[in-house]
């Protein structure tokens, strides 16, 4: 089947290419019975203008790109809803990419997204720095970060305030009588970890704690169990760098025949859908998801459609979420 052209519009509405496009791009008026016949013809023929072709005629193809680091990790689906929510609403079309938490990777997915004419790219990046992101900015890309910040990129950010999350777990944990502690975080490299880390240090100096231990590793599950498996004294509480680490790290006490939490305590960081449903449900952070990826769709399509080029960031608040896997 032949597909329909702006020509082919053209010819049915009885009016020159020039109107078709005019109406199709709002770039110039067109009189009142113009523009119905013009979309009637789109109707009946079922026209879908090409977002390329467009993009080339108005410098715009709404379209946004997004790079996240691991699309296996149920952080971030709730993120991304909250995007696509506002960008449909906005008429964006969102082209979502996972780069397997590797910079080198995340360096190709920016000259792949930038090739597409994108107009704008949200970014949760694995490492600390990405020369080629700073290089984009600085070349009038328009990007807003999401829960990660990248160092020497002068972006616009939305996170979730990391630091007031883990510091108010780690008094809830003082309070209710745990001394040992053993943090088992994820990536060095990435922004949120650095930040827990930061917290905890700032916990042990404050409340005088000489039986403690931390382990940077990474957000995964396989991180909490084979790290777990690893410990030669079991301490009061485990406290997983997120969700993720911390379903490894019951399922390894359990293998271990330790029971959570009348032998060790177990706690997260993220509140993803499945941590209530853990057995035993999960004490955890709760980052505002939905809200953080909706925030941030809207700063980056201001960033866009109104010219603003003031650089914003925003901490969203965090809660502390208490189950059963804590006495």
């Amino acid at each position: 089947m032949k597909k329909v052209n702006i020509k082919d519009v053209a010819k049915e509405a009885k009016v020159s290419v020039s109107t078709v496009s005019r109406v199709i791009n709002n770039s110039a008026p067109v009189s009142g019975e113009l523009k119905s016949r013009v979309i009637e013809a789109i109707k009946k023929l079922g026209y879908k203008p090409s977002h390329i072709a467009r993009g080339l005629r108005s410098g715009k193809t709404k379209t946004i790109g997004f790079i996240i680091p691991d699309i296996t990790n149920p952080f971030f689906p709730e993120i991304v809803r909250g995007v696509e929510d506002y960008l449909r609403k906005k008429d964006y079309t969102l082209i979502l990419c996972n780069s397997d938490q590797d910079p080198k990777i995340e360096s190709e997915l920016v000259d792949i997204l930038i090739d597409k004419h994108i107009d704008g790219l949200l970014f949760t990046g694995a490492g600390e720095k990405s020369e080629k992101l700073e290089l984009a900015v600085k070349k009038g890309l328009k990007v807003v970060f999401l829960d990660r910040i990248i160092e020497g990129v002068n972006a616009s950010y939305v996170v979730s305030d990391n630091y007031d999350g883990m510091k108010s777990l780690l008094e809830y944990l003082w309070k209710a009588g745990y001394r040992s502690f053993y943090f088992i975080n994820g990536s060095k490299e990435t922004f949120s970890a650095r930040i827990r880390y930061k917290a905890f240090l700032d916990f042990v100096e404050k409340y005088r704690v000489k039986d403690y231990h931390h382990i940077f590793s990474s957000f995964s599950y396989e991180a909490g169990y084979n790290h777990t498996k690893e410990i030669n004294r079991i301490p009061d509480v485990i406290i997983g760098g997120n969700d993720l680490i911390a379903y490894g790290v019951i399922d390894a006490l359990e293998e271990m025949g330790l029971d959570v939490p009348d032998d060790v305590g177990v706690t997260g960081f993220d509140d993803i859908l499945f941590s209530k449903h853990y057995k035993p449900s999960l004490t955890t952070v709760r980052q505002p998801m939905y809200e953080m990826g909706k925030k941030a769709a809207q700063m980056l399509i201001a960033l866009i459609e109104k010219g603003v080029n003031k650089i914003k960031g925003y901490v969203l608040p965090t809660e502390v979420v208490i189950r059963n896997s804590t006495q």
